[in-house]
């Protein structure tokens, strides 16, 4: 085959396959340029996630009439005019590529005017083609609509995802460049209904409420180096003038995973690994194994020191001295939390903790009765109703008192009858040797011994084990309890999550949740699974929005486990709990009947066996 060179056209359209990939990609571009141009407020309209409509007001400098069409070519920008100046960048777009690029794939009007001149100007581009330019009156400032994204390239338009998805894309760009430019009045509308808006105060923590909702930022402490961001001066590590501010949130606020962590170069929102690792490790030793911070950090180094030009969609960048920025970053994250965490109490004499406070949205609880589902949860007496997480004594009510003295064993009968309950008909083979409760180790294992040697049970692990396998033949029978909330409780999700919830709604609902949308990115929680009522409603949610998050959209059977599992895992005693032994004897009967007994539903093992013959060994019984 000859070789040739291709038409002007197509070389455009294969050139904007990296810029132009979906259109938040477009929300994006557009909403760089309105930033670069000065604009105080720019509105975001979008229509079906953006494929049938996407259009960008602000009300920036303009563009002056005679540059308005050169403004589409190829190649042609206002920021940038020598090979020095790419060394040095202080806006946000400077290839001259994206208005070039977005004309070639859709059909585009641009109504500007400069703030210098008396009139405006319209122009109307298909497919890259100008086919419309007259003058137009119009306020200062720039209105781009762009139309039928990727209609004449059906192999790109037939890639693009559910218009839930491209709408999840688009909130999660607008909502950045609003944390990154606080001073900015962000309004983003689908489909005719506003979704966010910043209030365009200056102040990052007024725009963080409206990401992440009040009761979210209160959990949140204010990350700063006052010394580069006031004057300069140079970091302690480096001779690198380095500004690190922003806020993060402390450990009692975490995310399943890194997503939450939010990073931005000289203004400009990047993809970071070593940087996003820089504040994991800030928080050593105070999130548990598998969780992740939720952060927003501000980075300021001297342009010079970064280079934004090695990604197409300008994402990642590259630093000049990255181990100072990577220092600088994982200080002063780390000086924050350290600075406004509470010194921990002295332990009590008796081993209890307090109290925890009550949450909004809870039923008021029986007098000297105790919760299961807290965060911090005090010991248990022997007389706590286990019906209220599920833990054996299943022939009783959710409601139903029980009998018998407190901490005292029951009878010989009364056990005879739960075990044979519990290894009914449906409930499985016991996998699971005759056990006989010796103690509890640490406070998190219980020790139990079986005829072949001795067996370290996970509580935590063990009880997660025996509720999974009770809730989901529950869900399977459509049997799956629902309690409804005194007081409905609101619970803000961030934007680019908020849609992926409200897609869910029906599958939540058949999960025994009742969530309703109110208000932009707020749920109202009125009803959730019964064992769910003493957990904390608003950290129950967002955990779930993070399991969604991680699954397939498609895949029903895999979001219904998902949520089931956390449910499972909330609701499990932790380790640290003090238990009776009548407590730990109800555990291991329940562990026993389970269909699946020596792993959680997250694969963790539930226990360690320790065998006679290896004792016999280690105490040189055996030669």
């Amino acid at each position: 085959m000859a070789i040739r060179v291709l038409p002007d056209e197509l070389v455009i359209r294969i050139a904007a396959g990296e810029v132009v990939e979906r259109p938040a990609s477009v929300v994006k571009e557009l909403v760089e340029n309105a930033i670069d141009a000065g604009a105080t407020d720019i509105r975001i309209e979008c229509v079906e996630g953006g494929k049938r409509l996407i259009r960008v007001t602000d009300n920036g400098c303009g563009i002056p009439s005679a540059e308005v069409a050169l403004a589409f070519a190829h190649h042609a920008t206002s920021k940038l005019s020598s090979a020095e100046e790419l060394a040095e960048i202080h806006t946000l777009g400077f290839r001259g590529e994206a208005l070039a690029s977005i004309a070639a794939v859709s059909q585009v009007t641009c109504i500007t005017r400069h703030a210098d001149e008396t009139r405006g100007t319209l122009l109307r581009f298909d497919g890259g083609r100008l086919i419309v330019e007259e003058h137009i009156g119009r306020a200062p400032g720039t209105t781009m609509t762009v139309e039928h994204l990727f209609a004449r390239v059906p192999a790109r338009l037939k890639f693009l995802k559910s218009t839930q998805t491209e709408r999840g894309h688009i909130d999660g760009i607008v909502t950045r460049y609003a944390l990154a430019y606080p001073h900015v009045r962000f309004t983003l509308a689908h489909d005719g209904r506003q979704s966010f808006q910043s209030l365009g105060t200056g102040h990052l923590r007024d725009v963080l409420v409206e990401v992440y909702g009040a009761d979210a930022v209160a959990q949140m402490v204010e990350v700063g180096n006052s010394r580069s961001r006031s004057d300069g001066a140079l970091d302690s590590a480096s001779d690198l003038p380095i500004s690190t501010h922003g806020y993060a949130a402390l450990p009692t606020l975490d995310h399943a995973n890194r997503s939450r962590i939010l990073l931005f170069v000289n203004g400009r929102p990047v993809q970071d690994v070593k940087l996003g690792y820089a504040v994991i490790q800030a928080y050593h030793t105070l999130l548990m194994t598998g969780r992740y911070p939720i952060a927003v950090i501000m980075v300021r180094v001297p342009p010079a020191e970064v280079d934004v030009n090695v990604h197409p969609a300008k994402a990642e960048v590259r630093f000049r001295d990255p181990d100072a920025v990577f220092s600088a970053v994982q200080r002063a994250v780390r000086r924050a939390l350290l600075d406004h965490l509470a010194r921990p109490e002295p332990p009590s004499v008796l081993g209890r903790l307090p109290e925890p406070p009550s949450v909004q949205g809870r039923l008021p609880q029986p007098k000297g009765e105790d919760a299961m589902g807290q965060a911090a949860q005090p010991p248990l007496s022997g007389s706590e109703r286990w019906e209220r997480v599920g833990i054996a004594r299943q022939s009783g009510g959710w409601g139903e008192q029980e009998s018998g003295s407190g901490g005292e064993q029951d009878g010989p009968k009364e056990r005879e009858e739960w075990r044979a309950e519990s290894n009914g008909p449906g409930s499985g083979s016991r996998q699971l040797p005759a056990l006989r409760i010796l103690g509890q180790l640490a406070q998190t294992y219980i020790l139990a011994e079986g005829p072949e040697g001795l067996y370290l049970i996970d509580q935590h692990a063990a009880h997660e084990r025996v509720l999974w396998e009770r809730v989901l033949a529950q869900h399977e029978l459509g049997t799956l309890p629902s309690q409804a909330l005194l007081d409905p409780v609101p619970v803000t999700i961030p934007a680019d999550s908020a849609y992926l919830l409200a897609g869910q709604l029906d599958l939540l609902r058949d999960l025994s949740f009742d969530i309703e949308l109110f208000g932009n990115n707020t749920f109202l929680v009125r009803s959730v699974p019964a064992m769910m009522i003493q957990d904390d409603i608003a950290n129950a949610l967002r955990e779930i929005v993070a399991d969604l998050e991680m699954g397939d959209p498609a895949l029903r059977k895999d979001l219904e486990a998902r949520v089931l599992r956390r449910v499972c895992k909330r609701m499990a005693i932790k380790a640290g709990r003090v238990l009776s032994l009548a407590e730990m004897q109800a555990l291991v009967r329940d562990l026993e009947a389970c269909e699946s007994p020596r792993t959680c539903p997250h694969g963790r093992p539930t226990m360690i066996h320790v065998g006679l013959k290896q004792l016999e060994k280690e105490f040189g019984r055996l030669g």
